[in-house]
């Protein structure tokens, strides 16, 4: 069985649930004194069995019932493949880009200078010095203190045998949280010269930011992604993630689905779907499951107060989409979330889903009288430009966030914003041009815009479309959070607040809806209106009627 006697528990005096689950009476003593990587949230957190635990134990930080539910899940299999490491701990064999893609891990944690994350690399205390990072809050400064002293001390043993004593115990926590215990001679100097080279790129990055550059890392794109050894005991069908597990499945279909255009965020939320139900069900084989198990577990999320529209759209249509994927590719014979379903009632409307005028001022008035603190620079711009582009454009927030500025061009009169998917994710994955209104000019967007460097505006993001899109998704929770400061209505989104307004004024002012829906970046309400395109022209015609917003 994958989970074995996972529960979450209360402990007194904390309204954090624990997580708890038995070692296996096999492994015990091999577990004793390892320091263990475990995933949490955004992080890890680390755990050293000691002589008589029969259990790993640790706060799983968040009272969200989904989340709970998520983190637990994520947390015992992670915990099942170090059981089965420690099981088969034969030595294992890594080729040179195994070894490179390892330690590239930890180079994006060690090279990033904004993240807060933890990591299964280190933490540095003044005064105490070296251990696993066991805290919530690690601090930018002491992250970069440790990176540096790390250095210091190993810079010039590019040895593999003297990089030992630094580097081995990061080795060995890495590793098995890729289900691996040893590896034989050769792969152990691989896997250190390779942290050592990593760690060496990752504090010139370091540099590079501490004296202003933030332009895109050159080295972020040599590390190749982790393959697992045939070796690895993970990689054997019968445990973890196998063709016939509930996670296994999800893996599989991302593998098609992704190259057939599905978002990355599609993938995410059925994956943590199909994590819950392998907590709900307490077992990860597929061919198990059956329509009453789904229907069972679909109650369970709406007992527990998960919204039902959020069950529907979510957790069925998921596991729908995934299991009938396995019944086409002959992975299963049938699909038992087929059919289930489950009523929504439509909610109650308490007022408008667009800003009131009186609210629309307020945050464009907060935006221009913000007042930079400890935030990023570039955090601290999107505080400021991302609230009045969205008041003008109706873009979503996120699309506002991840502007570049080859994305903005002058087309005679007229400055043209670009949206494109080639900048970051876009809901219909399809790119458009917003013209800008004259107060977004007057308010000195472009002076903002001049005085920027290349690149992103708003957001420093890691390299890949995975870096773009979480730094995307923090930069709009801050913005989201600024708005809050001066909307506290929360029948209205911060995000989806502007895009309604802007539709509400087009409408006013007898904008044609084809022209609207061009601008935000709405799909056609039929085949006719996809024909034809809708110019700059059209576009700018219509946003010179929408009228400035008195902020003074």
């Amino acid at each position: 069985m994958l989970f074995r006697v996972v529960r979450p528990m209360r402990r007194d005096g904390s309204r954090f649930p624990l997580f708890v689950q038995r070692i296996p009476a096999d492994v015990r003593h091999k577990a004793v004194g390892i320091k263990l990587a475990i995933p949490l949230g955004e992080g890890f957190v680390f755990v050293t069995p000691s002589e008589g635990a029969q259990a790993v134990r640790f706060s799983l930080r968040t009272t969200e019932p989904s989340e709970v539910k998520t983190r637990q899940a994520l947390a015992a299999a992670s915990l099942e493949t170090v059981w089965e490491a420690l099981r088969n701990d034969a030595p294992v064999h890594l080729t040179h880009r195994q070894a490179t893609a390892l330690a590239g891990e930890l180079y994006r944690v060690w090279a990033d200078s904004e993240s807060r994350a933890r990591s299964v690399a280190m933490v540095h205390t003044p005064g105490v010095g070296w251990a696993p990072d066991t805290e919530s809050h690690e601090e930018q400064e002491a992250h970069w203190a440790a990176v540096t002293e790390m250095w210091e001390r190993v810079a010039g043993d590019g040895e593999a045998k003297k990089l030992e004593k630094a580097l081995g115990p990061i080795v060995d926590r890495l590793l098995l949280t890729k289900g691996i215990r040893r590896v034989d001679s050769a792969s152990r100097a691989l896997l250190l010269t390779a942290f050592w080279m990593a760690l060496r790129d990752a504090f010139a990055s370091r540099q590079r930011n501490a004296g202003g550059d933030y332009s895109l890392d050159p080295k972020a794109a040599r590390f190749p992604e982790w393959q697992a050894p045939t070796g690895a005991p993970k990689e054997k069908p019968k445990r973890g993630a196998s063709k016939n597990s509930l996670s296994g499945l999800v893996e599989d279909w991302w593998k098609e689905a992704k190259r057939a255009g599905r978002k990355q965020s599609t993938y995410e939320s059925y994956r943590n779907s199909m994590a819950r139900l392998v907590t709900f069900l307490k077992h990860d084989t597929a061919s198990r499951v059956t329509p009453e198990d789904i229907v069972r577990f679909k109650d369970h999320r709406v007992q527990s107060g998960v919204r039902p529209k959020t069950v529907k759209d979510s957790d069925l249509a998921g596991m729908k989409t995934v299991f009938g994927w396995a019944v086409v590719n002959r992975r299963l014979h049938s699909n038992p979330a087929e059919g289930i379903t489950i009523k929504v009632g439509k909610s109650r409307k308490l007022r408008s889903k667009g800003f009131y005028d009186s609210e629309a001022i307020a945050i464009l008035k907060h935006a221009r009288e913000f007042v930079p603190g400890r935030e990023a620079p570039k955090l601290a711009a999107a505080k400021r430009w991302v609230p009045w582009l969205c008041a003008f454009t109706g873009g979503r927030v996120g699309e506002m966030i991840q502007i570049r500025k080859e994305d903005l061009r002058r087309e005679g009169k007229l400055w043209v914003l670009h949206v494109t998917p080639e900048a970051g994710p876009v809901k219909t994955d399809e790119a458009r041009d917003v013209v800008l209104h004259r107060q977004v000019i007057e308010e000195g967007f472009l002076e903002f815009f001049e005085r920027s460097k290349g690149g992103y505006l708003f957001i420093e993001p890691k390299a890949g479309e995975l870096g773009v899109r979480n730094a995307v998704k923090t930069a709009r929770n801050k913005v989201n959070e600024f708005v809050r400061e001066v909307v506290k209505d929360k029948n209205v989104d911060p995000s989806h607040g502007w895009r309604h307004r802007f539709k509400t004024v087009g409408i006013d002012q007898g904008v044609e809806m084809r022209v609207l829906d061009a601008i935000q970046g709405h799909a056609p309400r039929s085949v006719s209106e996809g024909y034809g395109d809708v110019t700059i022209k059209a576009k700018a015609n219509a946003i010179a009627r929408f009228p400035a917003i008195d902020v003074a």
